[in-house]
């Protein structure tokens, strides 16, 4: 383990309170289409609903996150001497995918036992995990050039408190990634959950605009390089025939499913803007 490893190793055991999000894993992302029978949908808290999601999360097919990759990955090409932070890391998706491609080093801070559980048993990043608060992190000033947090804004309940805890602990010119379901898709009924013995489970969360998630980073030390929207594509296509949707695709088509804004960490002697 490295530095930063052996100084968040001590908080395991800490409360579940933000942790890394998804979609629907059955792809029931329009709630006003699907009529579900009565008593067949519940809402509960982002804690417990992971704890029930973790043993299944990685291994039901999932268009957003397919489609986040396909964004994402090309942008990450230069990984040699880098060190990561996988912010709400939920199961160390991508701190894997980084771990492998290349990263010097990197640790994945996550509020929820039951991800971890998971996270835990990959070989490439155990060791590398803890549970904290996203916004108060256990981690030292300036350690890091890299931060990705997948689906998870929506669940942090102070965002202003979480991004000057980047700040605080990424390097000038670092870096940082954020990923969440796209508002609009949001306000047309999509939610973040999954299937439970045939009842629909979704996940309380926060839908943020792109307008205020850069305005709180860009009043905080950091520059907006892009905040885009995604559509869904021909490459998710076959996710939705594997879990039986393929008739949800077209529509599914027609929204901005994910939204992914590209910050970069300013020095004291910046100027921080947004485009």
């Amino acid at each position: 383990m490295d530095a930063a490893g052996h100084r968040i190793a001590k908080t395991e055991g800490r409360e579940p309170v933000s942790v890394a999000t998804n979609i629907d894993r059955d792809f029931v992302t329009d709630s006003k289409h699907e009529h579900p029978a009565p008593g067949a949908s519940r809402t509960v808290r982002a804690a417990e609903g992971y704890e029930c999601w973790a043993p299944i999360y990685d291994h039901a097919p999932n268009p957003l996150l397919a489609r986040e990759e396909r964004h994402l990955l090309p942008l990450l090409t230069d990984l040699r001497n880098k060190s990561t932070l996988d912010l709400a890391c939920g199961t160390g998706r991508w701190l894997e995918r980084l771990m492998t491609h290349g990263c010097e080093s990197g640790i994945g801070i996550d509020c929820s036992s039951a991800m971890l559980r998971v996270a835990r048993k990959k070989t490439a990043i155990r060791g590398r995990l803890a549970t904290a608060d996203c916004e108060q992190l256990p981690l030292p000033n300036a350690a890091f050039d890299l931060t990705i947090c997948s689906f998870a804004v929506g669940h942090i309940r102070d965002l202003e408190s979480m991004v000057r805890e980047l700040a605080r602990v990424t390097k000038r010119g670092a870096d940082i990634f954020v990923s969440d379901l796209h508002p609009e898709a949001y306000a047309h009924g999509w939610r973040v959950g999954f299937r439970d013995r045939g009842t629909a489970v979704q996940i309380d969360m926060h839908s943020r605009t792109a307008e205020e998630i850069v305005r709180v980073f860009c009043t905080n030390g950091f520059k907006c390089e892009t905040h885009e929207p995604l559509w869904l594509g021909e490459p998710e296509r076959p996710l939705f025939a594997q879990a039986g949707k393929s008739h949800s695709f077209v529509e599914a088509c027609k929204l901005p499913a994910v939204l992914v804004c590209h910050f970069r960490r300013l020095g004291s002697s910046d100027r921080p803007s947004a485009e």
